[in-house]
């Protein structure tokens, strides 16, 4: 469905940056025995963004960064010594900034504004104290503008090219447990309202046992106008095989706003990836950063890892691709992207 020109727009995540708002892994209950390796992982994130050169000065771009308490604080302070770091003392429930800080959009003339929307916990199943609250925490720490919408939308479930194409999932944001009175129609058109989009992309489902619901960011993302990156099974035993083959066909029967057909660019599954209980847990290296000068690309220890970082960093020649151990981050439920939300940088007027 296409619509006409919006009032607010947000960038592709591949237009230039000021800095990156983070949360530092804090809750023990909930990450347990896995919070050295994820805090490890956290720290890997942060230094790929900032991308120091030699003499120590950021090649990348700032760090904002959620802090619980006074100790988590120290403990924060000391463990990114040296980086471009601010650290702000804003309560959350969990570090998935993804979802619950507001995303930063262009108004007409170029300037950012945080755009704020409601947040219900996944649809309900993942409800901490805070997390409703970050958003608009963030917002006035950024102090900058702020648009507030009265409907549900996770930063994760959405992808955007900068030049009006939305990519989202039916499993998601056609799920009653997020907007149950909004129909098909009345959420892309919202969507365009808030992301400055003209014209909205649906594919089917994410993968198995993701509590999000099919988020778009571990399925297919954005990594140049008209061009889609997927992943794609390593053989017919990959867990998510069936999944992959029908994004894949959805995608590419696809136009852009522009009218451009879709291409498809392939970036290798992870395959299987189990947890403590031997359960399939939704890796994907499709959960990469893209920072100004790096991308971020989580890896899980398996055999295709190299070859994932490898084609991701063939689709940003300007960047430098980065891998790093994402799987403590999986334990709690995702990967870089879903724990990152990129502030950009003003842009030029419409």
């Amino acid at each position: 469905m296409t619509r006409s020109t919006p009032r607010y727009r947000q960038p592709a995540e591949w237009a230039p940056h000021d800095s990156v708002w983070l949360a530092w892994p804090s809750h023990a209950d909930l990450w347990q025995e896995a919070l050295p390796d994820a805090r490890a992982a956290f720290i890997a994130l942060a230094r790929g963004i900032a991308d120091l050169d030699e003499s120590g000065a950021a090649r990348g771009e700032h760090l904002e960064v959620l802090v619980l308490d006074a100790e988590n604080e120290a403990l924060a302070a000391e463990a990114l010594a040296g980086l471009p770091v601010r650290l702000h003392r804003i309560p959350f429930g969990d570090i998935w900034m993804r979802d619950i800080a507001p995303l930063f959009v262009h108004a007409a003339d170029g300037s950012l504004a945080a755009a704020r929307f409601g947040f219900n916990g996944w649809g309900g199943k993942y409800v901490l104290p805070y997390d409703e609250q970050v958003s608009a925490r963030v917002a006035d720490a950024s102090r900058l503008p702020t648009i507030t919408y009265d409907y549900i939308l996770e930063g994760g479930s959405v992808e955007v090219d900068g030049e009006g194409a939305i990519l989202t999932s039916e499993q998601c944001l056609l799920n009653p447990n997020r907007n149950p009175t909004m129909d098909r129609e009345a959420i892309e058109r919202a969507l365009c309202e808030a992301l400055g989009g003209t014209k909205v992309l649906w594919v089917s489902e994410g993968l198995l046992h993701d509590h999000t619901d099919g988020h778009i960011d571990t399925i297919a993302r954005f990594v140049a106008p008209g061009v889609v990156a997927v992943m794609e099974p390593v053989d017919d035993e990959d867990p998510n095989a069936v999944v992959m083959h029908r994004l894949i066909a959805e995608l590419e029967a696809q136009t852009d706003a522009a009218g451009r057909r879709l291409r498809v660019a392939r970036i290798p599954s992870p395959g299987t990836v189990l947890d403590e209980d031997g359960e399939v847990m939704p890796a994907s290296h499709l959960n990469f950063y893209i920072a100004n000068t790096t991308v971020i690309v989580p890896t899980y220890g398996t055999e295709t890892a190299a070859a994932a970082v490898a084609a991701v960093g063939a689709l940003f020649p300007t960047r430098r691709a980065i891998g790093v151990d994402a799987r403590a981050i999986l334990e709690g439920g995702g990967a870089f992207h879903c724990i990152s939300q990129q502030q950009p940088s003003a842009g030029p007027p419409r």
